[in-house]
Parts: structure tokens; sequence; C-alpha cells
């Protein structure tokens, strides 16, 4: 029998369920950066890690403003949304090397929002080959990098420009 060593996931399956009514994107945006796995803050959006990635490097550009639309949020917000992406994509490709990359929103939960009240963009490196059976057929991921090292790569790169 193959097992997956994975440490990390004991403080998920451990930590308090989160406050029931609060919005984990607005409660990160006050949170400390590293607890929060916030790697960047512009002025209308900051950029974090995603707590449960698909993928090594798995960021989302979120508004600091809490609307659940993109056509509720000012454009000062949106162009700095796709600025954000941009520059996550330049760092990602600097400390990752990826073959390619998914970009993209989900808004609504017929659309697959997993947090359909705040809306978001997702910006996930991928390599190819980057699928294989445990994902297929086991439905899990096999992510090789800690949440904290992820964290510290690109908190280094946003300050470095």
């Amino acid at each position: 029998m193959d097992y997956l060593w994975t440490p990390w996931r004991y403080h998920y399956i451990t930590a308090a369920p989160a406050e029931p009514g609060v919005c984990v994107f607005c409660r990160a945006a006050a949170a400390d950066d590293r607890l929060a796995l916030v790697v960047h803050r512009g002025v209308h959006n900051f950029v974090i890690l995603n707590r449960f990635p698909y993928t090594s490097g798995h960021v989302m550009v979120v508004p600091f403003a809490h609307v659940a639309t993109i056509e509720d949020l000012p454009e000062p917000a949106l162009a700095e949304m796709m600025c954000l992406a941009r520059d996550a994509v330049k760092h990602l490709r600097a400390a990752y090397r990826p073959d390619g990359w998914n970009l993209g929103m989900n808004l609504g939960q017929s659309a697959g929002a997993g947090i359909a009240a705040h809306a978001h963009m997702h910006v996930l490196p991928r390599w190819a080959g980057d699928t294989g059976f445990i994902t297929t057929a086991g439905e899990t991921r096999v992510v090789p990098e800690e949440l904290e090292t992820t964290w510290e790569k690109l908190t280094a790169a946003f300050k470095a420009g």
C-alpha cells in the first residue's frame, strides 16, 4: 500500500471552524499576512494563496470590496485586479517555470464559486502531466510544496517587483 505523507493537512482537520457568516476573504484582508497567506496587498485588491490549491502556486486576486459580481467593482479595482493577475503570472513563471496557466473567475454558486459572495480571480500555474492517475481515479491532488514555502517565495517576489 502507498501512503501520501501530508502533515500540513493536520492543521486543516483540527482547526476550529470558521466563524459563521464571516467572509473568508474579508477576514483574510483584516488578518496578519503570513497567517492569512496574503502574499501582496495593492490599493484595491490583494493576492492570497489558495489554502486548498489545485497546484503549487495557486493564488487568487481578491478585491478588498465585498462584492459578488465584477459589475459591482469600481473601475480602478477591476484594472488593478488584472494588473495583479499579470504580476502573479510573472512571479509564478520565475519561481516555478510552469508550462501553462489557468486564469479565471467562477461568479455565482452555479458557476462553481466556492465563495460566491466575494468575487475573486484564480491564477494557477500548470505543467504538462500535472494530473495523473491519482487525480483522475483517486480524486486526490498531490501538491509537492508546503503553503508556507510558497508564501515565502511569492511574498519576496512581489516585494522585489
